[in-house]
């Protein structure tokens, strides 16, 4: 899933882009508060992981001016451990949560997972659908009980498709979840991640093509 990661410290900014994209995240990284406040309308973030002390405008100041303009997205503050104040400040302002400094990584890529499954109104790390089940912190996939391998970015298409089994996603929709700013996308590739997850999990119908706008996972399988 893509996230945004907003964060003026170098070297936590590296760590946390490299550490969460080892999690399976796409990440883009920002590091200024004033370029943050205009990217959210431009790219469909799942989440955003949001700096307090921001150069520019400050994190807090970021976060007031998504939620008045109507971003609901789930935002996670990273703040200092002593800041008791700032943390009820950044609730109050409209945070779902928030990671103290300095970073465990695994605790925010946790958060992180369970922002977005709350998001989609789904508690669990599992998704199951018509015979799939999707672990999404063990990054396992099992269909009709039987583990499947699939690459990193297949399992991320299929989460992906997964959270929104039964709606359709265009093909562009796709792509701006699996790849994050600067990354050449072959026109062809979600096509190609389509049809080798078909091939791996047995089922040529599991993943519907819309013709015309894009694909969809049906959660109680194809229609009758």
């Amino acid at each position: 899933m893509r996230i945004l990661l907003v964060e003026d410290d170098i070297l936590l900014g590296e760590g946390l882009a490299a550490g969460l994209g080892q999690q399976g995240f796409q990440v883009d990284w920002l590091q200024h508060g004033d370029e943050a406040a205009r990217a959210w309308p431009l790219q469909p973030y799942a989440a955003a992981v949001l700096d307090v002390g921001l150069p520019g405008r400050d994190g807090l100041a970021v976060l007031r001016g998504w939620r008045e303009a109507g971003q609901r997205l789930p935002v996670l503050l990273l703040t200092a451990r002593d800041a008791l104040a700032e943390r009820v400040r950044g609730l109050d302002s409209g945070a779902d949560d928030y990671v103290l400094k300095p970073v465990d990584l695994l605790e925010l890529a946790a958060r992180l997972r369970a922002l977005v499954r709350r998001a989609h109104g789904q508690p669990q790390e599992q998704l199951q659908a018509q015979q799939l089940l999707l672990d999404a912190a063990a990054r396992t996939v099992h269909h009709a009980g039987q583990a499947v391998a699939l690459s990193a970015r297949e399992f991320d298409l299929l989460h992906l498709l997964m959270r929104n089994a039964d709606r359709v996603l265009s093909r562009e929709q796709i792509e701006q979840q699996l790849y994050s700013w600067g990354r050449e996308v072959d026109s062809n590739a979600v096509e190609v991640h389509v049809h080798h997850l078909r091939r791996k999990l047995g089922s040529p119908a599991l993943i519907q093509t819309v013709r015309g706008v894009g694909y969809v996972l049906l959660r109680a399988g194809a229609p009758r």
